[in-house]
């Protein structure tokens, strides 16, 4: 007999269907998987045989054929578990249950060597494509359904064991759909214990650097001794940063479902990502890779913060593979088997010292570096990578005066995340119907017709090419900033202090 149910797999950041076809006939007992399988999937065969003798079943001495369509398409993951346990199970039967509704939910889960049933990663592209595709509901893990219960009118039915999931055969109908455990609001929490930007002592040109950086979306690079902050301020980024929209959440946490990184509460990731890889982090890591490719560092801050400490310290072509998700957005990993593109719209902040041993240019410190030893490592930073970060600033140490007082803090993240927001807002009403509302992601065209500064302002830029020798990219980033200052100002018009300061703070 043979039967077939639905299940999905993943195809970069998207689930395509996946129709799990279960023969068994006659023949010399063996399980042949056919379908373009990878090894999870085919070393699936032992972990199916164990967990339907576990779960008090016998398992057919026959020939089983399991056929995963469309056959010309690549298969990857351990999801399928389930649905070829089922599947034999339904097959082998005495009598074949007469299936109907269960032809229209989407089977996905591991299996234990005990029957039990684990969760999976990929399930929010999963459930959308389910949805999108006009399938009832998902059957699927416990631990899973708080993150399909993302998408609206499915019904999900959690199961623990295989044994759960053979009383589904006979049922006429499908059960009731889970409870959805609530999880607690990400902005009602607790902040008692998140960073804030209150805590900072000094550094306030780093701070207002960060405030138009967080407004407008613009790549920061922060230059300056060890013990200046760097990490601190880099750190507080994400808390001035507005809450991510649904459609912006959705797209985050489809990434994270696919890497595995869905916290065990599940649902949508309310606040922007802070991704910080280690220097040593391979180019895979970074940028994504492997058999089949999976995001990286850079896909993983997609709408947050990718931040890179002691940035000279990578190897030049991880630094270099930033160039392109820079401009476009995203990022293309091609392999001989298949070419995937991932999300990569992320703020870059980076830190680096402004030396080898660190104290160049430090009040107090004398430097031991030579002057090759220097140039070679402002080398290791390539002018085309600098000309795409619009806000360089130069941080130097904090007094002693400063760091010790206590009595005065700082402005509050909360404070600053207002303005931004509010800048933000700007932005997305003058650049509506954009797929980035943001400044930093403005075409050549919205640049030419909303970064126009007064005639002091331009006769100002003007004089900054000519001495500072400003590139072309350099001019355009420049009126961007400069647009995203007056948006913090609440000023339709991009005055001479405006260019002013976004020419500061491109040169450092």
């Amino acid at each position: 007999m043979q039967v077939s149910f639905p299940s999905a797999t993943l195809a970069g950041i998207e689930a395509l269907p996946v129709d799990v076809e279960v023969d068994v006939s006659t023949g010399l007992p063996n399980i042949a998987i056919v379908g373009l399988a990878d090894s999870a999937i085919r070393e699936s065969r032992d972990r199916i045989r164990a967990a339907i003798r576990n779960a008090g079943f016998p398992f057919p001495p026959r020939r089983i054929t399991v056929n995963l369509a469309p056959a010309d398409r690549r298969k990857e993951g351990t999801a399928f578990d389930l649905p070829t346990a089922v599947g034999i199970l339904a097959a082998a039967a005495d009598t074949p249950p007469a299936l109907s509704w269960q032809r229209n939910f989407l089977f996905l889960g591991e299996l234990s060597l005990d029957g039990g049933v684990r969760g999976v990663r990929g399930i929010l592209p999963a459930a959308l494509m389910a949805a999108r595709e006009g399938y009832a509901g998902l059957v699927l893990a416990p631990e899973n359904i708080p993150e399909a219960a993302v998408v609206e009118n499915l019904h999900l039915v959690g199961i623990r064991h295989l044994r759960e999931a053979a009383d589904l055969l006979a049922a006429p109908d499908p059960p009731a759909a889970a409870g959805i455990p609530r999880r607690p609001d990400e902005e009602a929490e607790d902040d008692a214990e998140s960073p804030d930007y209150a805590e900072v002592r000094g550094q306030h040109h780093a701070r207002r650097a960060l405030e138009i950086a967080a407004a407008g979306g613009h790549n920061l690079l922060f230059n300056g001794p060890p013990g200046t902050g760097k990490t601190m301020l880099a750190e507080r980024l994400p808390t001035i940063l507005p809450p991510l929209a649904r459609a912006e959440a959705i797209e985050t946490t489809v990434i994270h479902s696919v890497a595995g990184l869905i916290p065990a509460a599940g649902g949508l990731l309310g606040r922007p990502p802070f991704r910080q890889p280690h220097h040593s982090a391979s180019d895979a890591a970074l940028a994504g890779g492997g058999n089949p490719p999976r995001p990286g560092e850079i896909s993983l801050a997609h709408n947050g913060v990718l931040f890179l400490d002691e940035i000279a310290e990578f190897r030049r072509s991880i630094i270099e593979l930033l160039r392109q998700p820079l401009e476009d957005r995203r990022i293309t990993i091609a392999r001989s088997a298949a070419t995937v593109t991932f999300p990569a719209g992320f703020l870059l902040v980076a830190a680096m010292n402004p030396c080898p041993c660190g104290f160049f240019g430090h009040p107090r410190r004398e430097c031991t570096c030579t002057p090759q030893q220097l140039a070679a490592y402002r080398g290791r930073l390539s002018g085309p990578l600098l000309d795409r970060i619009d806000i360089q600033v130069t941080l130097v140490p904090v007094e002693a005066g400063e760091l010790l007082d206590h009595e005065h803090r700082g402005e509050p993240s909360a404070a600053i995340r207002s303005r931004v927001i509010a800048a933000r807002n700007r932005q997305r009403r003058r650049l509506s119907g954009r797929a980035q509302p943001l400044n930093a992601a403005m075409g050549e065209r919205d640049r030419q017709r909303f970064c126009r500064p007064d005639a002091a302002g331009r006769a100002l830029l003007e004089q900054a090419v000519d001495r500072l020798g400003l590139s072309a990219r350099g001019v355009t980033r420049t009126l961007k900033v400069a647009r995203t200052i007056a948006d913090l100002a609440a000023r339709e018009e991009i005055g001479t202090a405006h260019v002013a300061e976004a020419i500061q703070l491109r040169v450092g």
